[in-house]
């Protein structure tokens, strides 16, 4: 069976993606540390505004500083106000971020689709992925979860947005 991948469907709702949180201060003019999940860290500074805690915000500045990214955010003048971020998750709209090319995705375009078997089989629906060492694993909870090596062309055999499916090669009673 050959791999292919549909764009996702426009809903028209602005979803949103977690791209990292906010650290602790960094010196006493209102900057903060960022712990960044884009790769490379700065590529955080790209995606504008934040959203910190639903909050829209707009990032004044921002730079990579040694291994740390830090940001000056607007209403963040000083150590006092930046401590209160502190812990705060940024997220994006995911329509800020760049369309992603022929057969790629972003992960939170896969969470809610249904898993299905080869056999026809319904697994559930795709609540969440994350990185491990070896490769990624897509959580999937249906009568129980189920934790899916997200390997294509060995597991993943096809994901189609139009009919909010991917397709696995895998046994239902593992």
């Amino acid at each position: 069976m050959a791999l292919s991948v549909q764009a996702p469907a426009d809903t028209g709702e602005r979803r949103r993606v977690e791209m990292g949180r906010i650290g602790a201060p960094h010196g006493v003019r209102g900057w903060v540390r960022v712990s960044s999940d884009t790769e490379p860290p700065e590529n955080i500074l790209r995606y504008r505004p934040w959203l910190v805690d639903g909050v829209e915000t707009d990032v004044l500045e921002g730079r990579r500083q040694g291994k740390a990214v830090v940001a000056r955010l607007a209403g963040c003048a000083d150590r006092d106000a930046a401590v209160e971020l502190t812990g705060r998750r940024i997220e994006v709209y995911r329509d800020q971020l760049p369309p992603p090319k022929a057969d790629e995705f972003y992960w939170i375009d896969l969470e809610g689709l249904d898993v299905q078997t080869l056999t026809g089989v319904d697994l559930g629906r795709v609540s969440h992925l994350f990185p491990t060492g070896a490769n990624d694993v897509m959580a999937v909870q249906g009568e129980r979860e189920r934790l899916l090596p997200f390997i294509w062309g060995q597991v993943i055999k096809d994901v189609d947005f139009e009919r909010g499916r991917i397709l696995v090669d895998w046994d239902p009673e593992f």
